[in-house]
């Protein structure tokens, strides 16, 4: 433990070194009741989604911002597993009334927030009107206190995920360089920008060179352009790196674990990408909007 926290300690310290001032073209008022939302979603398992959903909030964190972590990956959860935490109670124990929402969250590394366990929102269609108002006014006080949720979705183009997807403000779509991944995640843009109009951005993971990953993710734009009429967005291109493994086995995030690796340098300036080019959210908050889709469900 001592050791993570001196790596910690020296990574936002290298972190602030480095820091650029932001750009204003696109302001975001912080400290109000509507932090940015980003769902990291993706068409398939096992290409990172996970691991990049929790290291680019760790990284966003060390830009001195407030960030949510909410694992909303329906019964494959496992957020805190990948960082070290043990936590017993989860986001089922608040819909039983066992816990309060804040009883539940666990301290992630950096002063990220995790709201574990997620799974437990997949019932929430099924509970009474009054239990749905109290869970998400629980959560939209979360949202009031942080400038980052950080949604880390399921799989696929179910429409339990597709409640999340659709009412951030940005999608961050995973893709390898696997054909079939990136079949996938042409699925779920196409899915997904037929019901709302999220920004949609593409990360291509465990990419063997940068511009394997650029050509991918042109490849994306083009065929969003042609088809569907729209614009897609780069977000960046993650390598393979062995560290990534090694992080997994020691359950301790590879920015911490390896903060000089080149997957932790790419997380990084994704990171520093969205916290300089802040852009203009929606005044509704983002809880209330995915209760709505609930409430339609």
């Amino acid at each position: 433990m001592i050791d993570q926290a001196n790596r910690l300690r020296d990574l936002v310290e290298q972190q602030q070194m480095q820091k650029q001032p932001k750009e204003t073209s696109l302001p975001f008022e912080r400290g109000t009741s509507r932090a940015r939302t980003i769902a990291i979603t993706s068409g398939k398992g096992g290409v990172g989604k996970s691991n990049i959903a929790l290291n680019l909030a760790i990284a966003l964190s060390l830009t001195e911002s407030r960030v949510c972590l909410l694992d909303a990956n329906f019964g494959l959860g496992s957020l805190d597993l990948l960082c070290g935490l043990n936590g017993y109670w989860n986001l089922s124990h608040v819909i039983t009334g066992a816990r309060q929402l804040e009883e539940i969250m666990l301290a992630g590394p950096a002063g990220v927030r995790i709201i574990p366990g997620a799974s437990g929102l997949a019932e929430m269609s099924h509970l009474s009107l009054s239990v749905q108002e109290d869970i998400f006014s629980q959560l939209e006080q979360i949202e009031a206190s942080h400038d980052y949720i950080i949604i880390d979705t399921g799989t696929g183009i179910h429409q339990s995920v597709g409640q999340f997807v659709t009412a951030a403000d940005n999608v961050f779509v995973i893709t390898t360089p696997e054909p079939t991944s990136i079949t996938d995640a042409y699925a779920v843009i196409k899915t997904f920008m037929n019901y709302s109009t999220p920004r949609f951005e593409v990360i291509v993971n465990q990419a063997k060179t940068t511009e394997q990953g650029e050509t991918i993710i042109k490849r994306l734009q083009t065929t969003s352009q042609l088809f569907l009429r729209s614009h897609i967005t780069a977000a960046g291109v993650i390598p393979f790196d062995p560290a990534v493994p090694l992080s997994v086995s020691s359950r301790i995030p590879f920015l911490v674990s390896h903060p000089t690796a080149n997957v932790s340098r790419a997380i990084t300036q994704i990171a520093q990408r969205i916290d300089r080019t802040q852009q203009k959210v929606s005044s509704k908050s983002y809880f209330p909007k995915v209760q709505q889709q609930y409430k339609a469900a």
